[in-house]
């Protein structure tokens, strides 16, 4: 083959497979030595060859183990071990004179060469190899081509864990979504899905690399939408100032497709980092909710002060006064027209809150009423239940309201035509009486 044909042949591979050529041509090296072996070998035999791309040449050499006699087992230790089924000793091996030699035969070649060492034995090279011997070498090329491909898109995404990846839905297999992320397959996990969020084949979106696995068959990578740092992920993409670090965030809450809390502050300065955060006219945090299907975004102002924190975590409400009492625990004054603002629907603001800033906030309305703790949630069973016992009670209100109204109504009318009778006769007496 001419050289230069070979070499670009090389590079080519090591081009589309995504590996270095030096692993290229230590694969052609092995596949060589294996048909050597097949053909001028002998079973057991341990055959290397180096190929020198530059020249095109190839050497061959034999590989031996030199050992002593404390390494080796006698045949009446095999004996031995075959009767009483003894587990071998690690350090001792079966004498196999295609693959050992003994530390005083080695000698006579290398006067230096010490027990446990390996003796290398030139073999004469050969250009003529038989057909099956030709398999063998494509199979072992394909193989260990196909074996570098693994480990080298393993080490590259292993290396992108905790960061973001644009893919393709290619297929959609039961819950499970597998994306086309270039080199190999991603699959994002019905847990790690934003709920409510609709997926079709052919879409494309942006996902966070939650760990990558080695498996048999290759590397399984894991995706997710629905992991909080995702967020901070996407702001990284949209703000500059993040990556520049003049602004850090802190801590993120977040309840995947409906509402996130992200607390920032800033390192220099100057630097707003709200409005840094959320852009001229809204443009940068609308890319990101525009990403994540509309979900709402609150974004915070970090403060050192437990109180000053917590205030600032229940916005959009407007707190009066935060008490950090013992045991982790905080009370926030709000006004009373703030008070179903601080809690939110089913109290998803006060739990984002909490989530938020890590501690456990109680809110209150000024006169010290309690209105709101962060108990358990009734079942929907149990509401449903509420709800019937309920509506017997206000139905009862209402006919006893319209019985009262139709009473009263009775009572007016028959006092209107009582009157009406008594004054008539009045009128004709005087009538009479002219």
């Amino acid at each position: 083959m001419d050289l230069k044909t070979f070499t670009s042949a090389i590079a080519q591979i090591a081009e589309e497979k995504g590996i270095s050529q030096e692993r290229v041509i230590e694969t052609i090296e092995s596949a060589i030595a294996a048909a050597y072996k097949k053909d001028y070998g002998k079973k057991g035999q341990i055959i290397k060859a180096k190929l020198s791309p530059e020249t095109g040449g190839v050497e061959f050499w034999r590989v031996m183990q030199v050992l002593d006699d404390s390494m080796v087992y006698s045949e009446e230790e095999i004996e031995d071990l075959k009767e009483k089924k003894i587990e071998p000793i690690d350090d001792k091996v079966k004498f196999n004179p295609e693959k050992h030699i003994m530390l005083k035969e080695a000698k006579k070649t290398e006067s230096k060469i010490k027990a446990g060492e390996d003796l290398i034995q030139p073999l004469e090279s050969q250009g003529d190899y038989g057909r099956i011997a030709a398999q063998t070498a494509k199979q072992v090329i394909l193989q260990k081509i196909r074996e570098a491909e693994k480990e080298s898109i393993f080490e590259e995404y292993k290396e992108k864990e905790g960061e973001i990846i644009s893919g393709i839905i290619q297929r959609i297999e039961g819950r499970n979504m597998y994306f086309d992320i270039g080199k190999t397959l991603a699959v994002l996990t019905k847990e790690e899905q934003i709920p409510g969020e609709f997926y079709r084949p052919g879409q494309r979106l942006k996902l966070y690399i939650l760990k990558v696995e080695e498996n048999s068959r290759g590397p399984l990578i894991f995706v997710s939408r629905a992991y909080p740092k995702f967020i901070s992920k996407l702001f990284e993409l949209e703000v500059p100032e993040i990556l520049a670090g003049s602004i850090e965030i802190k801590s993120i809450a977040r309840e995947a497709g409906s509402r996130t809390k992200i607390a920032v502050s800033s390192e220099q300065e100057g630097v707003d980092p709200i409005g840094s955060l959320v852009g001229q006219k809204g443009t940068r945090i609308s890319a990101v909710i525009n990403e994540l299907g509309g979900e709402k975004i609150d974004a915070i102002e970090y403060a050192a002060e437990p109180d000053q924190y917590v205030a600032n975590a229940l916005s959009p409400a407007k707190v009066l006064e935060v008490k950090i009492m013992p045991k982790n625990k905080a009370l926030a004054i709000v006004p009373e027209d703030q008070i179903s603002l601080a809690i939110g629907k089913e109290g998803q603001n006060v739990r984002l809150a909490a989530k938020l800033t890590g501690w456990k906030i109680d809110v209150r309305g000024p006169e010290g009423g309690k209105t709101e703790d962060l108990k358990r949630e009734p079942e929907a069973g149990e509401e449903k239940k509420d709800e019937s016992k309920k509506k017997p009670k206000e139905k009862d209100k209402k006919k006893k309201a319209k019985k009262k109204s139709l009473k009263k109504d009775a009572k007016a009318k028959s006092s209107k035509s009582s009157e009406s009778k008594t004054s008539e006769p009045e009128e004709e007496d005087k009538e009479d009486k002219k």
